[in-house]
């Protein structure tokens, strides 16, 4: 199968299991192809993704987010450290539905362990990646980055 295919089904499947994991309202906006760096506003988690394809899922929230969504889960304001560790399982639950999507597409991926990152920060290490911002109800904005790497 082509790496353009895969590459559809692994945006599909991650704006699914984002929907599935996260209990709060969002629209998700337009994809646009970005190349590096790439510069983190506050937070974010970097998860590994081997198999029939191999790159990164960042996921990168606000603060404000992780606070808003560990209020919808857990009835409790995330804040501190809690934030840092929250963020990082969040990254978790995402990538890890993605997986079984996308066992279901016959795809095979399996995921590293998640790397939380905080403050501005840069990525490099990629050619492109593709960004999908997703808003939410007050404004805030999630943004999903899927880096590939190349295979050859």
């Amino acid at each position: 199968m082509s790496t353009a295919n895969n590459v559809q089904k692994v945006l599909n499947a991650t704006i699914s299991s984002l929907t599935t994991v996260v209990p709060i309202k969002f629209d998700v906006l337009s994809p646009s192809l970005i190349k590096q760096p790439y510069e983190q506003r506050e937070i974010s988690v970097l998860i590994g993704l081997i198999g029939d394809m191999k790159g990164r899922l960042i996921v990168e929230p606000t603060h404000g987010i992780i606070d808003k969504i560990g209020l919808a889960m857990f009835g409790m304001n995330i804040e501190g450290e809690m934030a840092e560790s929250f963020t990082g399982e969040l990254g978790n639950m995402i990538a890890g539905n993605l997986c079984t999507i996308l066992e279901n597409d016959e795809l095979t991926l399996d995921i590293s362990p998640p790397t939380v990152l905080t403050g501005h920060t840069k990525f490099y290490g990629f050619q492109q990646a593709f960004k999908i911002p997703v808003k939410f109800e007050d404004g805030e904005v999630l943004n999903l980055l899927l880096t590939i790497d190349d295979e050859s």
